[in-house]
């Protein structure tokens, strides 16, 4: 006979706990922030035109996506029977293989493999976010989701702009970097990091939460959740495109350089973190987490569109800058979705709001190299060459619509009036 604990409260933040786990995730998205800006370009040299480029780069991506959601609710779930720690020393040992394996890379094969051991680990995210549930009060939920958010974004503040520098040297030595600093994390886990989830609160593993559809259908199955598990889900699906095709955007259209696009991702992680860190406490208190999550959408689908018609490299910069409200709809949908969820099956939600996230990973830069392969000998003044940004201004208006609807089907846009 099988009973069930009833749950348990969540134990009150720490400031000293809290730290921890936002200084992983700092490094571990410094070190992914290195890469992005030379990625693409060291695809390149294995190709032999723009739209093999743009091809193969998406496949790259999709098999970072794939792995991703296949493992990810299993990390969540593991991290829920095992504790927070083990997984994400896992994954930092996991991610800094990754890195190496793609800077000894001779070939196309080999930064397939490196792409698939960086998926198959990649579970900091996901598991940070669990371990900040872990250790915050129902009503300081958002605030903590804000803060892991603001450290991702301080990993991308630092990461690109030091990959561009790096890769301006050599293609191959934000790679070398990023591993270092793998393995620096893994030391700091290892002897510093605390166990956020007791014994006493941790969850039974059984199959069905190792299946990454089955976390997906149980979202599903969710009618209190479902409207927001779209919303997120249309949400991702743009931003995956934005962030998967934006340096072969920028590169074929404005013919940036690696330091170029290193700079514009620094300016992306410096707003973010502003936002995440500074304000999101005080938009939450003025606006509430459903109003600010409306908002939030409404930037971001004028941005995208914007993005798109932009005709200088200077444009990015400004609508860069102005769309700081897209930042708050992450840490907020979070909180309301896991407000919802019993404390024992956070890291498992995580996992499976993570599993979205791969959804678009898998298939969004698919779509977005196909596109970008199709307008690259297009003149660079032409309004086609903004399609990848145009997908993503329409899917964030459906989420726009999706989201007005299930806050007034559950009055919540009346509760935070």
């Amino acid at each position: 006979m099988t009973t069930t604990a009833p749950p348990t409260a969540t134990v009150p933040a720490t400031q000293g706990n809290l730290n921890f786990v936002l200084i992983c995730v700092f490094i571990d998205m410094l070190g992914i922030g290195l890469i992005v800006p030379v990625l693409p370009v060291l695809v390149g040299e294995f190709t032999g035109s723009r739209d093999n480029q743009a091809y193969w780069y998406g496949v790259l991506a999709a098999v970072f996506g794939l792995m991703q959601f296949i493992f990810m609710p299993m990390l969540g779930a593991v991290s829920d029977r095992v504790g927070r720690r083990p997984v994400l020393l896992y994954s930092m040992a996991g991610m800094g293989i990754n890195f190496l394996t793609t800077a000894w890379a001779p070939n196309l094969a080999c930064l397939f493999i490196g792409r698939v051991i960086g998926g198959m680990s990649s579970a900091s995210m996901s598991v940070a976010s669990a371990y900040a549930s872990d250790i915050s009060t129902h009503d300081t939920r958002a605030k903590s989701f804000g803060k892991v958010g603001a450290a991702f974004g301080l990993g991308f503040i630092c990461g690109p702009m030091l990959g561009g520098l790096l890769g301006s040297v050599d293609l191959h030595l934000p790679f070398y970097v990023a591993g270092g600093l793998s393995a620096a994390n893994f030391i700091y886990g290892y002897f510093v990091v605390p166990e956020s989830l007791p014994v006493e609160r941790r969850a039974p593993f059984n199959l069905a939460k190792i299946n990454p559809l089955a976390a997906l259908f149980k979202l599903a199955r969710r009618p209190d959740i479902r409207g927001l598990v779209v919303t997120i889900a249309l949400a991702t699906c743009a931003q995956m495109m934005l962030q998967t095709t934006w340096v072969l955007y920028t590169t074929f259209r404005f013919n940036w350089t690696p330091g170029e696009n290193g700079a514009a991702l620094f300016c992306v992680g410096l707003t973010a973190a502003v936002v995440q860190a500074g304000l999101l406490g005080i938009l939450i208190k003025r606006y509430g987490e459903v109003r600010l999550s409306l908002l939030g959408l409404t930037s971001g689908a004028i941005t995208y569109l914007l993005y798109g018609l932009a005709t200088h490299g200077w444009m990015m910069y400004v609508l860069i800058v102005c769309n700081v409200l897209s930042f708050t709809v992450t840490p907020a949908l979070q909180s309301i979705i896991s407000k919802a969820t019993p404390p024992n099956e956070q890291g498992e939600l995580m996992g499976s709001l993570q599993s979205i996230s791969s959804i678009g990973v898998i298939f969004m830069p698919l779509l977005g190299a196909f596109i970008l392969g199709r307008v690259s000998h297009l003149p660079t003044d032409d309004w086609r060459v903004g399609g990848t940004f145009y997908l993503c201004a329409a899917a964030q208006a459906i989420a726009i619509l999706v989201a007005r609807r299930y806050y007034k089907a559950h009055d919540m846009l009346e509760a935070q009036a």
